[in-house]
């Protein structure tokens, strides 16, 4: 039997400390939306932070894990190495200027199969690129940046391994992704093809490179995107019969997710689309207050009281504010 066929990058999660931080940096610099104000569900004092486009679009969505005190982590193979940001052609200066105005250092990191590429971090050293390119995700901006020049979901992340070849073998014979082509180290793998958008992982082989270590500014799972429930069965069906470890199905209120490592160490998830952000509250109100699953509802005045209050940026509340969706 055929596995389904994934249908890009569903979201990454990363590690941080400071969540007014993020809320700040996402939403203010990269204009991104807080699309879910919840908590970590296996650890509920804990907040999870979701940022995407303005319509919660699979492929467009990073989230964080700010646990106040965590050390600071060291990118190396093993990990997410970068994750990139879609960006429209002739947008590249203006994003280069926009971080350097706002004392982020930006790296000019040249093209990268034919696409400019600018490379920065975030407040807690998490890497980023923004890659201009006309692999573009919907349009759904609602923020403080211009529309022509506003962030379009994920283009792709970057896997660093110490060899390539057992997990270009499960990107490939398992996971049903295409390869697209090698440069300098770096091997390309789509899901569909390099001008579909959030499609992208590049595999950058580094046997000399130090191993990663968890922790602050660092990724903590990719996941990949299936339509639903049944799909999602399928892919564990298949994985469990590639001698692949793979979890459960875990019930994340948004999605529906089962957990595997790929050879090189990497978490991965693949995520459901269904049911979606707007579950439990409209597009229109999405990351406005703390919402909670069902079974933590009834903790909801203790979780409050542990959880650090968030402001909303001045600009970004005012704009969500006053323009209907």
């Amino acid at each position: 039997m055929a596995s389904p066929r994934l249908l890009g990058l569903h979201h990454v999660t990363a590690i941080a400390t400071d969540p007014q931080d993020s809320l700040d940096f996402y939403l203010e610099v990269l204009g991104l939306t807080l699309v879910k104000r919840t908590v970590n569900f296996d650890d509920p004092g804990t907040y999870h932070l979701y940022f995407g486009d303005a319509d919660a679009t699979p492929g467009s969505i990073l989230t964080f894990f700010p646990w106040p005190g965590a050390h600071r982590g060291h990118v190396g193979n093993g990990q997410v190495a970068a994750t990139a940001f879609a960006a429209p052609r002739g947008s590249y200066f203006y994003w280069h200027d926009r971080l350097l105005k706002r004392g982020i250092e930006v790296t000019r990191l040249g093209q990268r199969f034919g696409d400019l590429v600018l490379g920065f971090r975030d407040p807690d050293g998490l890497p980023l690129e923004i890659v201009e390119t006309k692999a573009l995700g919907p349009r759904s901006v609602h923020g403080p940046l211009p529309e022509p020049f506003a962030l379009r979901g994920f283009h792709s992340a970057t896997l660093a391994e110490e060899g390539y070849e057992r997990t270009a073998a499960l990107l490939q014979e398992v996971l049903g992704l295409k390869p697209i082509g090698v440069e300098n180290r770096r091997f390309r793998y789509a899901v569909d093809d390099e001008e579909s958008p959030a499609s992208i992982v590049d595999v950058v082989c580094a046997p000399a490179g130090p191993a990663g270590q968890v922790g602050a500014g660092t990724v903590h799972h990719l996941a990949w995107r299936t339509s639903d429930d049944a799909d999602q069965r399928e892919w564990r069906n298949a994985l469990v019969r590639a001698g692949v470890n793979v979890s459960p199905v875990m019930d994340r209120r948004y999605f529906h997710s089962i957990y595997f490592r790929e050879p090189g160490g990497i978490l991965f998830e693949i995520a459901t689309d269904t049911p979606g952000f707007a579950t439990d509250e409209p597009l229109s109100r999405l990351g406005e207050r703390l919402m909670l699953p069902p079974w933590l509802e009834s903790s909801r005045r203790a979780i409050e009281a542990t959880l650090p209050p968030l402001t909303m940026p001045g600009d970004v509340a005012h704009l969500r504010s006053s323009s209907p969706r």
